[in-house]
């Protein structure tokens, strides 16, 4: 059959790289998920993560880079995957350092891997809120909270089909976390107030 095979032949050569620059792009996200978690960890420890961060941030580049030709792998399942742990990561720092939140294009990452890494943020504010109670500091607690709120207000103007953007089910899990966390703050936050009264009705004895 005339020009089949050379069809084929072109056909295959295709398939071939992409097939190639899909498993560099796999060992990439592995990459970038391994130093986004670092980082988050590093965070709950107090410790300086500005190294595992910019990892991340310099691997997510690679990565970009790496796919420009592919936008079918850019926009895939594992690449979307550590598109939004990086950017998890990376708000939440900024979030802690009281600093401008980064944007998609600062990031390098797609809009919608940008919103639904800012949705999981909610559930790591949660730990923070959650160490401050614990140790007492309910007005920082608070301000975790109120970064809660924040997020989860500006998720809601997204209404968006799940072809555009699956983030219905985080803004689910991001409201039921938002309101365990406030019940509990509450409740913390009263017995804070009780001992404090306890303590100053027992001086006066």
């Amino acid at each position: 059959m005339k020009g089949l095979d050379r069809i084929v032949d072109r056909i295959e050569a295709e398939l071939d790289e992409k097939d190639q620059v899909r498993e560099v792009a796999l060992k990439s996200t592995r990459a970038i998920v391994r130093a986004a978690g670092a980082a988050i960890r590093g965070m709950h420890r107090g410790e300086d993560v500005s190294k595992a961060l910019e990892d991340a941030r310099e691997e997510t580049r690679r990565l970009r880079s790496l796919l420009a030709d592919h936008p079918d792998l850019w926009h895939g399942g594992s690449v979307e995957g550590a598109l939004q742990e990086v950017t998890e990561a990376a708000i939440v720092h900024s979030l802690l350092k009281d600093e401008p939140l980064p944007t998609p294009e600062d990031l390098r990452v797609t809009s919608a891997a940008y919103l639904l890494g800012l949705a999981d943020g909610v559930g790591e504010l949660r730990r923070f809120v959650l160490d401050r109670m614990r140790d007492g500091e309910i007005e920082a607690a608070a301000r975790y909270l109120q970064l809660m709120e924040d997020i989860f207000d500006a998720l809601l103007r997204f209404d968006h089909p799940n072809a555009i953007v699956p983030l219905r089910h985080k803004q689910d899990v991001a409201r039921g976390l938002l309101e365990r966390t406030r019940g509990e703050l509450a409740v913390a936050a009263h017995g804070t107030a009780l001992e404090r009264r306890l303590r100053e009705l027992t001086k006066k004895l």
